[in-house]
């Protein structure tokens, strides 16, 4: 059995919040996705309660399609300590960085949100913008690194 990629990520030694760019998959007819680790979060030290965590879901899934071009898709992380983030084409990190850092300032102004409703949501009850806005302040304040060491 192969091994998930992110299943060899050392855990203990990587320093969040990172932004990792994880693999690039080279599709049959020459089409290329990437995907992304965007680490909130120290891994077995801090988990994200689940209601901000669900809140930041439906503002990143909102604002980073604002900021980026591609996305395919956005998906929390069953730890809770970020989120991966899956692109077509051969994105750099850098560029996933900048477009992170102004959607989550774009969640700081955010006054609802969005797709917060039983039709649109299976979970609709489990949100928090206040939650939202306070882990985005903070990950802000501290800064994404490039490098998952820290260093």
């Amino acid at each position: 059995m192969q091994k998930v990629e992110n299943f060899k990520l050392d855990h203990t030694k990587v320093k969040a919040p990172y932004v990792r760019k994880c693999c690039v998959l080279n599709g049959a007819k020459g089409d290329k996705v990437s995907k992304f680790d965007l680490r909130f979060l120290q891994p077995n030290s801090e988990t994200f309660g689940t209601a901000a965590m669900h809140g930041l879901e439906h503002l990143l899934a909102t604002y980073l399609r604002e900021t980026l071009d591609n996305i395919i898709d956005l998906s929390p992380m069953g730890c809770r300590t970020g989120f991966y983030l899956i692109l077509w084409g051969d994105v750099d990190a850098s560029t996933i960085k900048v477009g992170l850092e102004k959607a989550l300032k774009m969640i700081l102004d955010a006054n609802e949100i969005p797709a917060a409703t039983a039709v649109e949501c299976g979970n609709y009850k489990d949100l928090s913008l206040f939650g939202a806005k306070e882990y985005a302040k903070d990950v802000l304040e501290k800064g994404f690194s490039l490098n998952i060491y820290g260093e």
